[in-house]
């Protein structure tokens, strides 16, 4: 056995050990989801049920939001177009979502046209106040409206956390979008199992 070798050798063994996959996702356990019943961008009642079996990209905002909401929502969907190209399989099984925390302005239909700009399967997802609230409760979200403008608009102060949840509706890790898609992709990639 070659002695000068022998600490590359380990070297190379411990870099290969840093870039596995934990054994458990980072939220793991984290008490972060639950049972909703909301409104899909085209006027639906749906609940959580209809995600089952599908991973999910759980993200909070507004769509009057002036620029995280927007940035974070095209880093999704450009994070989803890499997916497309390099593993379809996984995109496949990953619906990204946007739900908004502003349920006063973001009816249906001015979702439907947020979520419709930065990636087709993007769903969008509004409701009543009440089941707005629930949600973000649910899912540990902070949001709270500022004060009106004199032409009645307003900012909404909020968190900006989009989680991966897996198929069963349990919270797998944050993403990194404040990275870039790439970034995104990779942890997307990272914990998406392809067979169900």
């Amino acid at each position: 056995m070659n002695l000068r070798l022998l600490p590359i050798s380990l070297l190379l063994a411990l870099a290969a050990c840093s870039n596995a996959t934990p054994a458990d996702p980072p939220l793991a356990g984290a008490k972060i989801g639950g049972p909703f019943q909301l409104i899909d961008q085209d006027g639906k009642a749906i609940t959580d049920k209809v995600f089952a079996g599908k991973y999910r990209i759980m993200y909070f905002g507004y769509t009057y939001c002036p620029d995280v909401c927007p940035t974070t929502a095209q880093t999704i969907g450009a994070a989803m177009r890499l997916l497309d190209k390099s593993d379809p399989a996984v995109s496949a099984r990953v619906v990204p979502v946007f739900v908004t925390v502003d349920p006063e302005r973001d009816t249906p239909a001015v979702v439907k046209q947020f979520v419709s700009a930065f990636y087709p399967r993007f769903v969008g997802l509004t409701g009543s106040p009440a089941a707005i609230d629930k949600i973000k409760t649910e899912y540990g979200v902070f949001a709270s409206k500022g004060k009106t403008t004199p032409n009645g608009g307003y900012l909404v102060e909020h968190s900006n956390a989009a989680y991966l949840m897996d198929s069963n509706g349990n919270p797998l890790a944050l993403l990194p979008t404040e990275q870039g898609a790439q970034a995104t992709a990779d942890e997307i990639k990272r914990w998406v199992k392809t067979n169900p």
